[in-house]
């Protein structure tokens, strides 16, 4: 649980009481490759930090598999909206490789709440992060070429090396043809 409580240091520190009140809701599970950890349909009452592996937040759009986050070691995914209004979710979450996860209990989390501010503190600080993250997800797909988009990318090794073309593709919002010519370009 070191890494975790690393990752919620960055955002808030938490007392000993309240890590220990956190660590009754976290389960340690390893997740194997391509497994979906949410499917779709599900409604979301898990919070998954990623201590090892990569996992991406998917749709099915005409027939398309269409890619709209990843999540790597030291991060956390979620399909917020469905955690928030109790709906059953249209996207799904797929372990893209081996992965050693900490799934975090969101009833137990919310009952926590109300028992220590700093938790609730914590969380709002990290879903504010990652609203912030979407909003400048949507307007890099607004407002930036495809090319610029994958240039940004280039600055992630990670996304690049270790993430099927296919999937980078659509969470550029091209094909994987589109994608071959940008990169036979930039060579």
């Amino acid at each position: 649980m070191d890494e975790l409580f690393k990752y919620f240091d960055e955002f808030y520190s938490l007392n000993g009481e309240s890590r220990e009140a956190i660590e009754g809701i976290c389960s340690e599970i390893q997740v194997s490759k391509n497994e979906l950890l949410q499917p779709f349909g599900h409604t979301c009452k898990t919070i998954y930090y990623i201590k090892s592996g990569i996992a991406r937040i998917f749709y099915y759009k005409d027939g398309v598999d269409i890619t709209e986050y990843f999540a790597f070691e030291n991060n956390i995914v979620a399909r917020v909206e469905s955690l928030f209004t109790g709906k059953p979710s249209k996207k799904a979450i797929q372990i893209l490789e081996e992965s050693q996860i900490v799934a975090i209990q969101v009833p137990g989390l919310f009952r926590l709440y109300d028992r220590f501010p700093q938790i609730e503190r914590l969380f709002r600080l990290i879903f504010e992060a990652g609203y912030v993250e979407t909003v400048n997800r949507m307007e890099s797909l607004q407002f930036h070429s495809a090319e610029e988009r994958y240039l940004d990318l280039l600055k992630k090794p990670d996304i690049i090396q270790r993430i099927p073309l296919k999937h980078i593709a659509s969470y550029l919002g091209i094909t994987q043809v589109s994608l071959s010519r940008i990169r036979s370009t930039l060579k």
